[in-house]
């Protein structure tokens, strides 16, 4: 699937689909290319296990972003209110797609 702002493609985009992949995220991986949402969430998460730095942006239930932060290897962030889903990204991803507070997305599937 595809993440989106005002038609743009920021990202090809996976969504956790089970509680072993949201329970997992992205650890143990090197690096990651793309978007990786994890849905039905208040935001608290970790990075327990990470080999690098994450993007995380908050979401509401419209895919607004709330909030984003940057989280190190071995950090958590505590809930956002409004949050339902979280989107990860390996540092530096926010900057280049330029993803900020107020920034609507939309996911639009490939198949």
């Amino acid at each position: 699937m595809w993440l989106l702002r005002d038609g743009e493609v920021l990202a090809a985009a996976e969504m956790a689909d089970s509680l072993l992949s949201r329970n997992r995220g992205l650890i143990g991986k090197q690096g990651y290319e793309g978007a990786f949402l994890i849905p039905h969430t208040s935001g608290a998460l970790h990075a327990f296990g990470m080999r690098f730095a994450l993007d995380v942006a908050f979401l509401d239930k419209d895919l607004t972003v709330v909030d984003t932060v940057h989280l190190s290897p071995w950090r958590f962030t505590r809930p956002r209110r409004r949050c339902r889903t979280v989107l990860e990204a390996q540092s530096g991803a926010f900057e280049r797609w330029r993803l900020r507070p107020g920034d609507r997305l939309e996911l639009h599937d490939t198949r």
